[in-house]
């Protein structure tokens, strides 16, 4: 049986953190390894526990999730971070998702949808819905990245559509019969060549510049 999907709550009030981790300690693929009350505290203890993925509050007192987003991102701490939002807080998702959140969810989430988007983020997938990506594209300037795309060879355009539609490297080297390490290294040669910090930001290039899979 595989590893359980190691996950880091951060949030300041601990109520939330409690429904949370007494839903999620159900999950057989699920383990909470730690909490936290504020970005501070965890990107602290992200850097210390070193989970696979981080369910982060934005509004925090001190240091909040977007600038605990940024934090990870400098010292590249490998887990993924999703987002937990309210409805209310719509307008703080763009900004997290810049910072380099792998996506978001309302607090008010059905319990088997917030484990279903925990086993995706850590597969590798964006959890972006239309309606903010709508956004996020209409903030780009009509010629962003124009001209980079014809750095990339014709494999790193299958590899990033694919990425466009939300698959995993373990998927993408499937479709495209290749090792996940191959897979890999061109996500990382497509993010060097395009100058994006991550897979969201890739898949937003793919879908304002029609690279589909």
């Amino acid at each position: 049986m595989a590893d359980p999907i190691k996950v880091l709550l951060v949030d300041d009030h601990q109520v939330v953190r409690r429904g949370l981790r007494t839903f999620l300690e159900v999950q057989d693929d699920i383990e909470v390894v730690g909490e936290a009350v504020d970005g501070a505290g965890g990107v602290a203890r992200a850097e210390e526990l070193r989970p696979d993925v981080v369910l982060m509050d934005v509004k925090m007192p001190g240091m909040d999730g977007i600038d605990a987003l940024r934090k990870l991102r400098e010292l590249a701490n490998p887990a993924r971070v999703l987002i937990v939002t309210s409805f209310t807080e719509r307008r703080t998702v763009v900004p997290a998702l810049r910072a380099g959140a792998a996506g978001y969810v309302y607090k008010d989430v059905d319990p088997d949808a917030l484990a279903g988007a925990i086993r995706s983020v850590h597969a590798g997938h964006v959890l972006l819905q239309p309606e903010v990506a709508e956004v996020l594209l209409s903030q780009e300037e009509a010629n962003s990245g124009q001209g980079r795309g014809t750095s990339l060879t014709e494999r790193e355009r299958e590899v990033l559509g694919l990425i466009a539609d939300g698959r995993s490297n373990r998927e993408i080297a499937r479709a495209l019969v290749l090792s996940e390490k191959t897979v890999k290294t061109h996500v990382s040669n497509i993010l060097m060549k395009l100058d994006l910090a991550d897979r969201t930001q890739a898949a937003l290039w793919a879908v304002r510049h029609g690279v589909t899979g």
